[in-house]
């Protein structure tokens, strides 16, 4: 069997070897950082949601939540592409349909909106202490 046939074969553990890969990294990424924080200091819409993932991958939901809000919902479709593609023994397209990814663009948008703004007031942050590395 060739090599490109066998690497084909195996492609169907590529999303749950990243998923576990994820949740053992704490979601620390390594080489990827945020262009927009390094730019400007203000965290990006997606800032902190790898490690908002990795928490909910690792059952700290409510850490996950304190960190990304998107977190959650992250870690469950990683959790359902990884058993399509185990199951279908195939690595299953990303395939979503452009209105859904026209709201979740949107939600994503106004939720960043939201913790860059409603804190301003009060004085507080509504991004954790730590910076994205």
């Amino acid at each position: 069997m060739s090599w490109a046939r066998r690497l084909h074969r195996a492609s169907c553990l590529l999303p749950a070897s990243f998923t576990l890969a994820l949740a053992r990294s704490g979601g620390h990424l390594p080489g990827i950082h945020c262009p927009l924080y390094a730019a400007t200091g203000t965290p990006c819409p997606t800032c902190y949601l790898s490690r908002a993932t990795a928490a909910a991958l690792r059952g700290k939901l409510a850490e996950a939540a304190q960190l990304h809000l998107f977190g959650l919902p992250a870690a469950g479709l990683l959790l359902i592409w990884s058993a399509l593609a185990l199951q279908q023994r195939r690595l299953p397209p990303l395939a979503v349909p452009a209105p859904v990814l026209v709201v979740a663009g949107v939600a994503l948008f106004l939720y960043w909106l939201l913790r860059l703004v409603a804190p301003l007031p009060l004085g507080l942050s509504s991004f954790p202490i730590a910076v994205p590395p």
